[in-house]
């Protein structure tokens, strides 16, 4: 591609698109957002009045503008898989918000598709690009805290409202692919390529058919260990630590970071407790930026490939191993 912005086009005006995603665009200089779709066309008329663009009514009709290089899909996830593969067979490059797919069926057919058309997708977790990880990762490197042990991660929201999406299985909701899909994400930055999963639980609304939090127990080829903890019904949360030999470091602020927010790494070791602060990141700002600069310059498809095919195949994982407990929903 030239050095012109990649010109971007938004298929569903969810809650994300409005508060992080189109306002991050709007900070990139690498990307231009030309046309934004709803099904319902008032809503793509907001959205486009206070972000720019063209308004769309139908996700179909966006995809067929001349105009648009790469769509940024913020549908549900049990959306995800059509969307993206329509992108892709008409030669659009797609960023796919998490998760990715709802199966590792899927996730392969979707980047089977990419490689046959010779374009570019690839799944937004936007956390992954805080500079908060690689300060994390530059302490344990420089022996902070000795050999590690243990990986914990949490992610946890309050219940939302009885509408909300999250709670639609036909839309593949429920808070693993959602909420949990972070901590299994993090592990991998920390633990390695080789992952597997141990053991899992997951606390299941059975009247929608989704789950609404869970755990599960993930090791490394090593023996290190990650215990992960997600939900729908909890205060909210979001952090995890490394523990090892010598001391532990603790993320509080790990997933979801305001754009405006600074960050604090906190480092225990018997001598003290440390606390590092570190300045504002624009992780979603990242996010987008990286996406245009791989669809430009081009990235590694193979060790892309495997990242996503990962992920998905440790959710499935989670997914089918996991004891499954009945709980009444607060929400």
């Amino acid at each position: 591609m030239s050095r012109r912005p990649l010109r971007i086009g938004v298929l569903g005006c969810a809650d994300i698109v409005w508060r992080r995603a189109l306002p991050a665009m709007g900070r990139v200089d690498e990307v231009e957002v030309v046309a934004v779709a709803s099904r319902q066309r008032a809503k793509a008329d907001r959205f486009a009045a206070r972000f720019g663009g063209a308004s769309v009514e139908g996700y179909a009709r966006l995809l067929e503008r001349d105009d648009v290089d790469a769509v940024y899909v913020a549908l549900p996830t049990g959306l995800h898989h059509r969307w993206t593969l329509r992108a892709l067979e008409v030669g659009k490059h797609v960023l796919v918000e998490k998760s990715f797919a709802t199966s590792l069926a899927e996730a392969e057919e979707m980047l089977s598709t990419a490689r046959r058309n010779g374009l570019w997708v690839t799944e937004n977790f936007a956390f992954v690009h805080h500079h908060q990880h690689g300060e994390v990762r530059k302490l344990i490197a420089d022996g902070a805290v000795g050999e590690p042990h243990l990986f914990t991660g949490e992610f946890g929201i309050p219940p939302r409202g009885p509408g909300d999406i999250r709670y639609r299985a036909d839309l593949g909701g429920g808070a693993l692919l959602d909420v949990g899909a972070y901590p299994v994400r993090a592990a991998q930055l920390f633990l390695g390529p080789g992952v597997s999963v141990l053991g899992a639980t997951l606390l299941m609304d059975d009247d929608r058919g989704i789950d609404l939090g869970g755990s599960a127990l993930l090791c490394s080829d090593a023996g290190v260990a990650a215990q992960l903890t997600f939900s729908f019904q909890s205060s909210y949360r979001s952090a995890y630590s490394v523990w090892g030999g010598s001391g532990r470091i603790t993320l509080e602020r790990a997933f979801s970071v305001p754009s405006t927010l600074r960050t604090v790494v906190r480092l225990e070791r018997e001598s003290g407790v440390e606390q590092f602060e570190l300045p504002p990141d624009d992780q979603f700002a990242n996010a987008i930026r990286a996406f245009a600069r791989e669809v430009r310059d081009g990235a590694d498809p193979a060790g892309h490939r495997e990242v996503l095919l990962r992920q998905a195949g440790l959710l499935e994982e989670i997914r089918e191993r996991a004891h499954r407990f009945p709980v009444v929903p607060t929400g």
